[in-house]
């Protein structure tokens, strides 16, 4: 089958991989001139099953009240008049309760697990690199109320079977070293050791050559302009290009898919979500971190990427802008220097930001559509890294006829009309 996948950040990439891998004739098809150029570029790096949870949950409302008035609080939120924004913002508050955010969680984990499943069958399959580690996460928290505040979480992890370990402040530094020089900053931490870390751009970048030895065909520099339909199928795609035909088409363009989607009449609830991140070289390989760090007080991550610290972090809520706040790198900055003073040569730091496609209850939306050769792969939030190769196989064997590995069903765009609207 001819397939024409719209996008090629790192889900867009895993999708034409897995479905070039089960015999497809596959075309990937973007605005920039090579992959991972946008919200795939610069994250933080985690591979984190063990993290993933809906954003929307009880007593977040009262949290980012807190969060919004903290000088270097993790959300910000720059009001526009902008109605898609407020009705986004109105769904994930209705999320926030605990039977919504236990449905939703339950449809996250077993993508998350299975994403990382996939990705370990890659490196053992193809060999890929990318500054990859397989050494965990740890949750780092300053305050004792924070790690008397875990039970829930705990609860959580114990439910879906994620190993986990809770560390006093010396089993931290057992972990992490570098945080022994700053001991008296933290009283503990809860580790995740069987997250990953690795490089999405430099991994989405390697995993494009290898679709290529399989056949599939790049064009990049193209410009996405709609879709064309008539009442049952997409019928080309309108490119800066030409028009662009195939038998089936897979739409991963993050946060920029409810506009292709909109003239259709189909109602996608992704709304672009503002990540930033600094990019370090590291001068003190014993000052810096082995893995990731979560400082639990700034919601910012902190990983080691080869020779190179990332730091990640923010949620902000500005529609499709791309400025970069200065402010916003204060917090990145300050939580590095805090807890690895000696890692990082912060002078020569780059900064980024990216927009994250994220649902209003937090699961992806992978799947098909009302068009019976139009499907989904979007709306992965801070997850696209953590669920991409799980997500790209799952939608490859979708197309290809076959049964996915797990059950995917609750992950499509029509979950929305029967329980969330």
């Amino acid at each position: 089958m001819k397939v024409l996948v719209l996008g090629s950040g790192v889900i867009g990439v895993t999708s034409a991989y897995y479905l070039a891998r089960a015999g497809h004739d596959v075309t990937v098809v973007d605005r920039q001139p090579e992959p991972a150029l946008e919200t795939s570029f610069a994250n933080a790096g985690e591979v984190s099953p063990g993290y993933s949870s809906p954003w929307a949950g009880p007593g977040v409302p009262v949290k980012a009240v807190k969060w919004l008035l903290m000088k270097h609080g993790p959300l910000v939120i720059r009001p526009k008049l902008d109605p898609v924004m407020w009705v986004w913002l109105l769904k994930m508050l209705r999320n926030c309760t605990s039977e919504r955010y236990a449905v939703n969680k339950s449809r996250m984990i077993p993508i998350a697990e299975y994403s990382r499943d996939c990705l370990r069958d890659l490196r053992r399959d193809i060999g890929i690199q990318y500054d990859d580690r397989a050494q965990g996460t740890l949750q780092l928290f300053r305050y004792q109320a924070q790690l008397d505040g875990t039970g829930e979480d705990i609860a959580v992890l114990k439910q879906y079977g994620v190993p986990f370990e809770v560390l006093s402040r010396e089993g931290c530094i057992a972990v992490e070293p570098a945080l022994g020089g700053v001991k008296e900053k933290f009283v503990g931490g809860l580790r995740l050791p069987q997250d990953e870390t690795g490089d999405c751009h430099m991994f989405t970048q390697a995993l494009a050559l290898e679709a290529e030895k399989l056949g599939v065909r790049f064009n990049f520099n193209v410009g996405i302009d709609g879709l064309n339909a008539d009442t049952t199928r997409i019928t080309g795609v309108a490119t800066s290009a030409g028009m662009m035909t195939a038998d089936a088409y897979v739409l991963a363009l993050g946060s920029y898919s409810p506009i292709l989607l909109r003239p259709l009449g189909i109602s996608l609830p992704v709304y672009p979500v503002k990540g930033y991140s600094i990019t370090v070289p590291i001068k003190d390989a014993s000052g810096a971190p082995e893995s990731t760090v979560m400082d639990e007080s700034y919601k910012v991550a902190i990983t080691r990427l080869g020779n190179r610290i990332r730091v990640g972090g923010t949620a902000e809520i500005s529609g499709f802008s791309d400025k970069l706040y200065d402010a916003r790198r204060a917090t990145l900055d300050h939580s590095l220097t805090d807890l690895f003073p000696r890692g990082g040569d912060l002078a020569k730091a780059t900064f980024w930001s990216g927009l994250r496609p994220m649902t209003p209850d937090g699961p992806p939306v992978i799947g098909p559509t009302q068009y019976a050769n139009l499907h989904l792969n979007t709306g992965h939030g801070t997850l696209g890294w953590t669920m991409s190769c799980g997500s790209g196989r799952v939608l490859a064997d979708m197309l290809s006829g076959k049964k996915p590995e797990i059950d995917a069903k609750e992950l499509s765009i029509k979950r929305y009309d029967v329980r969330f609207g």
